[in-house]
């Protein structure tokens, strides 16, 4: 049952209502656009499942660092980090059109393109190939939801018994369950998209995901949580303090991120081999280059700069921009890595902005309604007295 004084405002349940309605017409018209370019269909839906599965899986590995660490700002956004990885099994049904549509995205997966070459034929017989990447991706999500089933189910029970075993649970947990996370996070992202280009390969590109997918994480929860501020009972808890503190850690993953993407680029332009630049000479030439640049100066550049002042980042109002910029750039930057695998020239089909949108719909609808199961806060926690004086001090010094 859930504690009467943190109970989600009614906004919340408004706005699952509206997401699944949303949601719900867009898939309606993706539908149509599955009828109308079957091709098409399955590339624009594979790079919108990208980012909204970002969100969910690297809201695992925030959790788990949180867990790992402690801190007010885990604290404040510990619950809807929880409620997007309880979207896990909705992603994993979701994922089923990717292998249905496989043909459609991955040139492994066609005879006449491996016999091409000996190399990628020896690599399809060992490893691209669907009842393999099946597997794989049975064995990622499984580790997934089993890692979000335990720390969800003992963050209730600490909710129902204030227990201090289940707080060491959930951080001995989280010690071998980011080191999981890491690798899971990496192969899939080689699986899946690094795949696309069967023949390229880089050693970094998978830790470009592992920091990607925990900034898309973060920002999201920085906009939930700066939304639920604004109202009872979040606006008594959460306090500058903590968006401050949630400011330096979004802070320090654009550059995680921004080192992993520019050390790519660095590595593979001084080495100037044919079959490694090959992936970069589409992105960085016509719009793509375009795109590109806006990546640098959007989702690096600015963020950076505002993000290194104090004032901005005790101040939700103005952190929440930053961050929505950020999951904005975010489905720029994935479109950018994904869409040149299939056209040799800028290509933008209408179903690249549809299929964001009606993913983006039903998993919004599913995160509210997660959210509203629970208490907005870990009520038997033993940081909760520390967190709310942090806020009440915050509060005191506005």
């Amino acid at each position: 049952m859930i504690n009467s004084a943190y109970v989600v405002p009614p906004e919340v349940r408004r706005f699952q209502q509206r997401s699944l309605i949303v949601g719900a017409i867009f898939l309606l018209i993706l539908a149509v656009g599955l009828f109308l370019d079957r091709t098409q269909f399955f590339r624009s839906y594979l790079f919108a499942y990208a980012f909204w599965l970002g969100i969910a899986v690297g809201s695992l590995a925030l959790l788990m660092l949180q867990h790992m660490t402690g801190g007010g700002w885990g604290f404040v956004i510990r619950r809807p980090l929880e409620a997007a990885t309880r979207t896990l099994p909705l992603m994993l049904i979701l994922f089923v059109p990717v292998i249905i549509g496989a043909h459609h995205l991955y040139p492994w997966t066609h005879r006449e393109v491996l016999e091409e070459s000996p190399a990628l034929l020896e690599k399809a017989r060992l490893y691209l190939n669907l009842p393999w990447f099946t597997v794989r991706a049975a064995i990622y999500f499984g580790i997934w939801l089993l890692l979000a089933f335990f720390l969800n189910r003992w963050s209730l029970e600490q909710d129902l018994h204030a227990a201090p075993l289940l707080t060491k649970r959930m951080r001995l947990l989280s010690g071998p369950g980011m080191v999981l996370f890491v690798f899971t996070v990496t192969f899939a992202s080689i699986d899946w998209f690094m795949s696309l280009s069967p023949e390229w390969f880089s050693t970094i590109y998978g830790f470009i995901f592992v920091a990607a997918w925990g900034l898309s994480a973060l920002a999201f929860a920085i906009a939930v949580l700066a939304a639920l501020s604004k109202h009872e009972p979040m606006k008594n808890v959460a306090g500058h303090f903590h968006f401050h503190d949630l400011g330096k850690l979004l802070l320090a993953l654009v550059m995680l991120w921004a080192y992993f993407a520019f050390s790519q680029f660095l590595i593979i332009w001084s080495g100037n081999l044919p079959e490694e630049i090959s992936w970069y000479l589409p992105r960085i030439n016509g719009v793509w280059g375009g795109i590109a640049l806006a990546v640098v100066i959007l989702h690096f550049a600015f963020p950076f700069l505002f993000l290194l002042s104090r004032s901005l980042k005790r101040d939700p109002s103005k952190l929440v921009i930053v961050a929505v910029l950020i999951l904005v750039m975010r489905i720029v930057d994935l479109f950018w890595m994904i869409a040149p695998n299939f056209y040799e020239h800028f290509h933008i089909s209408f179903l690249d902005v549809v299929a964001p949108i009606a993913i983006g719909g039903l998993w919004l609808s599913a995160f509210s309604w997660q959210l509203s199961k629970r208490a907005l806060i870990p009520i038997n926690d033993p940081q909760l007295e520390t967190v709310l004086e942090q806020a009440r001090a915050s509060h005191e010094h506005i």
